[in-house]
């Protein structure tokens, strides 16, 4: 009996196999690939929390031996400042928390503590929103637990040029040495508008036409920040 390719029939079961073949084949590849993929969001996760400390493009194959340097314990604490996980083990508790899952609800903050030159630091993950879609961000702060040693910023989808800015150097390196809060005026830390800075202290100048991304980097730095300062209190009391 002879096929017959035109067929209604024959159509619709030669359109199905090959459905049926690509999504195989695609999810064979996305199994395959699964492990490879995870291990780049970690490796290009820690460059990220590196570049906070001072420590900006480093190589792939080095991102192992400097983060071992570094960074000496992976915390998760709660909204009230209480280490909530047991151990201190590395690339465990708080690097295995989505940072869309850093919330107060969910009440569960991964802190990243590093020694840099002798001195402890505390890397704390940000995450907010911008003008077009997620931003996010790692603050290094000093053991006083209120100096920003360093800062790092990230974004899904802002514009080129203009709120993309973010992620430059020259917009992150200003956040060192300012304070998360002024203790005579109670003026926390934050980001104004391009050239409007008054207060250096809590001030971090924007960007130039990228006021809304400012604005969300702003809202990221307070909300985050308010979580963190039970913790922060504690740590010089």
């Amino acid at each position: 009996m002879k096929l017959n390719t035109n067929s209604n029939i024959y159509t619709v079961v030669y359109a199905a196999v090959v459905v049926v073949v690509v999504a195989f084949l695609l999810a064979f590849v996305s199994t395959a690939l699964k492990s490879k993929s995870d291990a780049n969001v970690e490796n290009d996760t820690k460059k990220q929390i590196l570049a906070s400390l001072g420590q900006r493009n480093v190589a792939d194959a080095d991102v192992e031996a400097t983060w071992d340097k570094y960074i000496v314990a992976d915390l998760v604490v709660d909204t009230a400042g209480n280490i909530v996980n047991e151990g201190k083990e590395k690339d465990q508790a708080g690097f295995r928390i989505n940072r869309r899952d850093i919330k107060p609800e969910n009440n569960a903050l991964p802190v990243f503590v590093a020694t840099v030159e002798g001195q402890t630091k505390y890397v704390l993950p940000l995450t907010g929103k911008g003008l077009w879609g997620p931003v996010w961000g790692y603050l290094a702060v000093d053991a006083d637990g209120q100096t920003v040693f360093g800062a790092f910023f990230n974004h899904e989808s802002e514009t080129a040029g203009l709120g993309a800015e973010i992620k430059a150097d020259y917009f992150q390196e200003q956040f060192k040495g300012k304070k998360l809060e002024d203790a005579a005026t109670g003026d926390v830390l934050t980001v104004v508008k391009n050239g409007k800075v008054e207060k250096p202290q809590t001030q971090a100048d924007g960007i130039s036409g990228a006021t809304l991304t400012g604005n969300g980097v702003a809202a990221m730095l307070a909300d985050g920040v308010n979580m963190y300062r039970p913790y922060l209190q504690k740590l010089n009391p």
